[in-house]
């Protein structure tokens, strides 16, 4: 059984101590502030929710979410720690004025697609919260197979230029969008760090104006296509599988992704030994 651990201060000290050995002597780096944005004209509320039901609606089956532990769309005491995760990366979001979040792994196999839409389930939870998640991870996207989503979306198309991407985005309720690839895109490193993928992205911000947009992407190590974008997050999660991601992964991971944004903290995925203070939810209110 799944379970996630959030407050990985033994794992953050890990990173710092095997920093610290390899790079004995260098000057600390300075942490990197977000890339300034150009303020849009902000939308009323009336119209943001007009903009949004325009974008077609999908009905998730239940069942299929159940079986790929997407629990976080429901009241379920298994959903506690991405509510809780939920809550920390608002208040952070907020206090710092950011928006957009990337969200990696060392490796593959970690569950960063079912962590990110665990989490955008959630933060849609909370009406006054426009979320939209963004699938980057185009060798072997897998958001539409873990929705069940069988309709022909391929927002690759949209980055490379193609327009009303629109048509490759889907809408859970009033105020989550999903876009979405179907099959693996053609070059996809090129395509992320081209000129055209960023201004399809800065579009949809200016006209959707989402409070959260969190960016699935590939896993940091296997290849360029994630640090090819991290420029043009604000700040990245970094997920790490338990009893398989080691230290020296994670310490490289953080050291590239803090290199290119901020880096907002690392969760513990799959994790199934935890301290009776990390079981979020277990004995309280359920």
């Amino acid at each position: 059984r799944a379970q996630l651990g959030i407050d990985m201060e033994r794992i953050r000290s890990a990173i710092e101590k095997a920093r610290v050995a390899r790079h004995e002597g260098d000057t600390p780096q300075a942490a990197n502030p977000a890339k300034p944005r150009v303020k849009s004209r902000e939308l009323s509320g009336d119209r943001r929710r007009e903009l949004w039901a325009e974008i077609p609606e999908f009905t998730p089956v239940e069942r299929v979410l159940n079986r790929h532990r997407v629990l976080a769309y429901g009241s379920v005491k298994e959903a506690t720690p991405f509510h809780v995760m939920r809550t920390k990366l608002l208040q952070t979001m907020r206090s710092n004025d950011w928006s957009r979040v990337a969200i990696s792994s060392p490796g593959s196999g970690s569950g960063k697609t079912i962590t990110a839409l665990n989490l955008a389930f959630s933060l849609a939870r909370q009406q006054d919260v426009y979320v939209m998640v963004v699938e980057l991870d185009m060798r072997r996207p897998g958001v539409m197979t873990t929705l069940g989503i069988k309709e022909p979306c391929q927002f690759s198309r949209a980055l490379e230029g193609e327009p009303n991407p629109e048509q490759h985005m889907r809408r859970y309720g009033p105020n989550l969008v999903l876009a979405m690839t179907r099959t693996s895109a053609r070059d996809p490193s090129e395509l992320l760090q081209g000129v055209t993928a960023a201004h399809v992205i800065d579009g949809l911000q200016k006209t959707y104006q989402p409070d959260i947009m969190l960016f699935d992407m590939p896993p940091v190590m296997a290849g360029d296509d994630t640090i090819a974008f991290l420029d043009q997050v604000d700040c990245a999660l970094l997920l790490g599988e338990a009893e398989r991601s080691t230290i020296e992964e994670l310490d490289k991971c953080e050291r590239e992704i803090s290199a290119r944004t901020n880096m907002l903290g690392v969760v513990l995925n799959k994790c199934r030994y935890l301290g009776r203070h990390e079981e979020y939810g277990k004995e309280y209110g359920y």
